[in-house]
């Protein structure tokens, strides 16, 4: 199970660093706490987890020996150091180790969360991308527009747009027919309108990212065309009976099952 494991001897500064992501966009991502390096590695043999916030003082082993081992046990781990330590040597040691970021207590708010949603992001373009699509699909560029099957047309523009602000005339004017008769076209051939079909589109690609992902509600909603998190909640309940956070907890607990 991917998430976010602290370890630090220092109960103000993890209470801080939890309450501050508590209070975020990643409010939903699991946290866990140990106080030891040993116990930290055993978590990390146990949980997977997707990033490792770390003091490098620690009372059982030293940090970087400690990021080290973490890195060696979960190559992808990323590795943030939370700590009062300045020196410029020690700063190079963690680079040089592979650490993914270096942040001076007390931590702030908007330093931890930004480093956070940076790391989110390279982890996602190097992780998640290739799970969203289920099958080849040729580049937005390379759409041919049919003119023969115009509703065919519209849903490859679908399928290759879904991520962007798209809209009813856009596929219209793609076919060239007015977007009142296009509409009732694409109901004709379809059974749903085209605003149904984009929207059951874009949560099919969102219970992906949802399922095999640890990425923000906000990030996933952004990412798969709905602009909000509010829209993409509520469009997600309409559909599936249950919110984006209850889904991905029920895949959660099915892969614990299994």
């Amino acid at each position: 199970m991917n998430g976010i494991l602290i370890v630090d001897d220092d109960r103000e500064t993890w209470e801080a660093v939890q309450s501050i992501i508590e209070n975020s966009q990643f409010m939903d991502t699991p946290i866990w706490k140990e106080e030891m390096a040993n116990k930290g590695i055993e978590l990390i043999k146990e949980k997977r987890p997707a990033f490792l916030l770390m003091e490098l003082s620690l009372p059982d082993m030293d940090g970087i020996e400690f990021g080290k081992k973490a890195k060696e046990i979960h190559p992808t781990l990323h590795v943030i150091v939370v700590t009062h330590l300045q020196m410029f040597k020690t700063v190079q040691s963690c680079m040089n180790a592979g650490f993914s970021a270096y942040l001076l207590k007390p931590i702030a708010n908007g330093e931890l969360l930004q480093t956070l949603d940076r790391l989110y992001t390279a982890r996602l373009l190097h992780d998640s991308l290739p799970y969203l699509e289920t099958k080849k699909e040729p580049d937005a560029g390379e759409l041919e527009t049919d003119l023969g099957n115009p509703i065919q047309t519209a849903i490859k523009f679908i399928h290759l747009n879904y991520h962007k602000p798209i809209h009813l005339k856009e596929a219209a004017d793609l076919v060239y027919l007015s977007p009142s008769y296009f509409s009732r076209l694409f109901k004709e051939e379809t059974g749903v309108t085209f605003v149904e079909l984009l929207t059951d589109y874009r949560l099919e690609k969102s219970k992906h990212l949802l399922k095999i992902t640890v990425m923000p509600i906000e990030t996933i909603a952004n990412l798969t065309g709905f602009g909000s998190a509010a829209y993409f909640a509520t469009s997600f309940k309409r559909k599936e009976g249950q919110t984006p956070k209850e889904y991905r907890n029920m895949c959660t607990f099915s892969e614990t099952d299994s």
